[in-house]
Order: structure tokens, then C-alpha cells, then sequence
């Protein structure tokens, strides 16, 4: 592996080290609080609109998952960082377009945003040439919302209920079903939706109980997520600053 932190200005690399530092000492903390094992939860990089020096700093740093959530930008980005020799476990964390799945499959090692039929299959096409089977989440819908994405626990939908799109992950020889992603609803306050989340996520393991996965939390709450049995939070603004407006 190339020495990363070569790759980013001095002053950048102390700012994304004493950002991880900070970030660390908080999941330390939340997992001690919580009674849990600090080595459940993993710390997902949100990188978006940061360039790809960044991650190889971080890599450096000792992160191993990165996420991203446009495939226009995250396939670049990957490609940048492979060419310097460094190969994170990147996490697509963004609602996923079916006619972007055969880039996304290309370099994601994980899909947080399955949320339909369709676009498992979309997926499960585009992973007919892979190695290995990507790992996918599904996304729950917690407020029943199908305009902000999800798939709706409960619901006899064939194309968009929890099931059937857990059904159709599970019958894919390229995918693996590994557990459940979701965003805290606007208006909600982190603790509902977080507890909220813990009830599906308990029943659907009671169907899928190798699915263990659950992916939840952000910079402002990912504590409360921890809490409420979250094993991978994903991290942007408080690891890596506040985000480049978007172009």
C-alpha cells in the first residue's frame, strides 16, 4: 500500500486526524454507554463532494469503509484511489438509480439502499461477472414515506414491501443479504426513529437471522443509533469537516 498520508497537505491531514480522533472517542464512548462491544460498530467515512486525496488520508489513518452516495462521483473517485494502490471497503449509502447498478457493482463492496424488486434484480443482473456476492442492505422506509425512499416493513406491496424485496436479495446468487440500512424521517426526533428501526430490525431477524447488519446514525446522532443496536454508522461532516457545496 502507498503511503497515503503523502497525498494530502500537511494542515488537511491534521484536521482529518483529529477528526477521527474526535469521532473515535465518541463511538468509544456510545458503545461503553450502551454496555456493547466497540468492535460491533463500524465507522462508515462519508465521503461525498471530498476529493479522493482525502480518503487515501484517511486510509492512511487506519479507516477501512468509505461511503459514498452518487455513482457519478463515487466511481472516479474509487478509480483515483485504486490507481494509488489503496483499496477501502466502499459502501454506496445513496438511493440507488436500477440503470446506474452495473457501475455501482463495479466498485462497491456494499449497497445500503436496496429499497425495491426491481432493483434487486437490477443488481442481481449486474452482478452476474463478480467474484464475490455484494452485500446488500435494505432500506427501510421507518414513517411509510415512498417519496424519501424505502422499502415498507409490513406491506403486502409485491414490488416495494420488506419482504418481497428481502426475497428477492435472498434468491440472488450475486447478492448477499446482510442486514437493514434507514434515515431518521424529517420532523422525527432520532430516538423515535431509532427505536422504531430496532423493532423492524428485531423482526425481520427473527426471518433473516443472518442478517445482523443495521446501518443508522449520522454525524449529529449516531450515538443514539449505537444505542438502539446500530452496527455501522456513517460519518461525514463531524470526521471530515463541513461539506463543499454541492455542485
Amino acid at each position: 500500500m502507498t503511503d497515503s498520508s503523502a497525498t494530502v497537505r500537511p494542515d488537511r491531514h491534521a484536521e482529518l486526524a483529529a477528526g477521527l480522533a474526535q469521532v473515535r472517542s465518541r463511538v468509544d464512548d456510545a458503545c461503553a454507554q450502551a454496555g456493547r462491544d466497540r468492535a460491533e460498530v463500524t465507522m462508515i467515512a462519508v465521503t461525498k463532494t471530498y476529493p479522493a486525496s482525502d480518503v487515501l488520508a484517511l486510509a492512511g489513518l487506519g479507516v477501512t469503509d468509505m461511503g459514498e452516495n452518487r455513482d457519478q462521483e463515487a466511481a472516479g473517485k474509487a478509480a483515483e484511489v485504486a490507481a494509488a494502490g489503496v483499496r477501502p471497503r466502499w459502501h454506496f449509502i445513496g438511493q440507488l438509480q436500477r440503470n446506474k447498478a452495473r457501475s455501482v457493482v463495479r466498485y462497491a463492496d456494499v449497497v445500503h439502499s436496496v429499497d425495491s424488486v426491481r432493483l434487486a434484480r437490477a443488481l442481481a443482473t449486474a452482478t452476474a461477472d463478480r467474484v464475490e456476492p455484494l452485500d446488500a442492505l435494505l432500506q427501510v422506509s421507518i414513517d411509510g414515506d415512498a417519496a424519501r425512499g424505502g422499502a415498507l416493513p409490513g406491506s403486502a406491496d409485491p414490488a416495494a414491501g420488506l419482504e418481497p424485496v428481502a426475497e428477492a436479495v435472498a434468491d440472488a446468487p450475486g447478492l448477499r443479504l446482510v442486514g437493514l440500512m434507514a434515515v431518521a424521517p424529517l420532523g422525527w426526533e432520532p430516538e423515535r426513529a431509532f427505536a422504531r428501526l430496532a423493532e423492524v430490525a428485531d423482526a425481520f431477524r427473527a426471518v433473516h437471522p443472518g442478517a445482523t447488519a443495521l446501518s443508522a446514525g449520522m454525524s449529529g446522532d449516531f450515538e443514539i443509533a449505537i444505542r438502539y443496536g446500530a452496527t455501522h454508522v456513517r460519518v461525514g461532516s463531524a470526521l471530515l469537516g463541513m461539506r463543499p457545496t454541492l455542485r
